[in-house]
């Protein structure tokens, strides 16, 4: 794994919004209308092309595919794993509270939620969504149950997402590249077990099968990205039930079944990604950098990507004052943010740099991006056309870091 040995490296989280034509695409699929199957795959093989060029033209020097090739940054486990079952519930009976933020700010959320999966879809299918009113959860939700043993079923998807993204990769000059799988916390965390005896069992079910997807991409030579936004998000749920001291423990099992799916893998063909959730919204029952840390520090990773750049959580560049990173791995943190349309001014990306380099040293930072900016097919965080211009400001900043740092 490349680091920032002359100058500030940049990279981002992965998902990049989807052109029309994929959207369109997916969304016949999760309507289950027909649509013109090899003219997806030829969409699909274009668009991991140029976004890969985009990329490279916006100055970012680590890479991914914008995650084209899945339906979500944890929603595409549906179609790569067996035992998964899709679940109509009632919007009575949605998914458990993220916590007493969600109680203290509830009509906020209730408005929020019902426009939060349709704000920068592109015509038509942001007409549809709000005619059919299918995408707010206001009709039906639709949950996924494990029913049976988790298997693996990917094996032609993660196959063809590689083979459109190498070939993506040999038009450009970047530095590397990487593909962000889920980890097995944030696949068990929000599909609820039905068939194994135990979380703890089915957890490490979700690893073993997992495992397979994770070697493969490796196999390929490509950067292995672990995404995990459940691992924190969790605090927030036991908060709510007044269970937070458990949190230690229960992530801790989560860890070591990541760490059992990465056994073979070297480190340094890993990164693992945190966030608090990508939402728009308050966000003041978040943990804290503090206790979320050992943990993320324990998976056998190079490198971590923390979100750093949002409001809520700025401030905690502070934590490595006294917490120290363990040598030669790399910290990734969020300097550009991805919830809110707001272009950060190079300056500020440069300062906010700068604060990490100085407490764990310039060559062990990478400069990167809270979360994704589309993290599921129909969920747009920012405008697609901002989306770049916060990539760029990225890259400015950087530039301006490297400058001030090697001088």
């Amino acid at each position: 794994m490349k680091r920032s040995e002359q100058r500030i490296l940049t990279t981002h989280v992965g998902s990049l919004v989807r052109p029309p034509e994929i959207i369109e695409a997916i969304q016949a699929s999760e309507r289950d209308q027909p649509y013109d199957e090899q003219a997806y795959d030829r969409d699909l093989k274009a668009a991991v092309a140029e976004v890969v060029r985009l990329q490279a033209q916006a100055g970012v020097d680590i890479v991914s595919d914008g995650e084209f090739g899945k339906r979500g940054w944890s929603q595409y486990v549906a179609e790569r794993l067996g035992g998964l079952e899709p679940e109509v519930r009632p919007e009575q009976d949605r998914s458990p509270s993220r916590g007493p933020d969600e109680g203290k700010f509830s009509d906020f959320w209730n408005r929020y939620r019902r426009l939060e999966t349709v704000a920068w879809l592109p015509q038509p299918a942001f007409s549809r969504a709000l005619d059919a009113r299918e995408l707010d959860g206001q009709t039906r939700q639709v949950g996924w149950v494990c029913n049976g043993p988790v298997t693996y079923k990917g094996h032609a998807a993660i196959a063809r997402d590689i083979v459109n993204f190498k070939a993506a990769l040999d038009g450009v000059t970047v530095e590397e590249a990487f593909m962000p799988v889920v980890a097995p916390c944030s696949v068990e965390a929000t599909r609820t077990n039905r068939y194994y005896a135990s979380d703890e069992e089915y957890v490490y079910a979700v690893a073993d099968a997992l495992k397979e997807e994770y070697n493969a991409i490796v196999d390929a030579g490509l950067l292995l990205q672990i995404d995990d936004a459940w691992l924190p998000m969790s605090y927030s749920r036991l908060l709510a039930a007044g269970r937070e001291s458990e949190y230690p423990k229960w992530a801790g099992v989560r860890v070591d079944a990541l760490n059992t799916a990465l056994k073979g893998i070297s480190p340094e063909k890993v990164r693992y990604h945190i966030c608090w959730g990508s939402q728009n919204a308050p966000h003041t029952d978040d943990a804290p950098l503090r206790e979320v840390l050992p943990l993320v520090l324990a998976v056998n990773a190079s490198a971590y990507l923390i979100e750093s750049a949002n409001a809520r959580h700025e401030h905690e560049w502070k934590v490595w004052e006294d917490v120290k990173l363990p040598e030669g791995k790399t910290l990734i943190p969020g300097v550009v943010t991805h919830s809110t349309n707001l272009v950060e001014h190079p300056e500020l990306v440069q300062w906010r740099i700068s604060n990490f380099a100085r407490l764990v040293g310039r060559e062990n930072v990478i400069a990167g991006t809270d979360c994704g900016f589309s993290q599921n097919w129909n969920l747009i965080r920012v405008h697609p056309t901002i989306q770049w211009a916060k990539l760029e400001a990225l890259e400015e900043g950087a530039a301006l870091a490297s400058k001030e740092l090697w001088s």
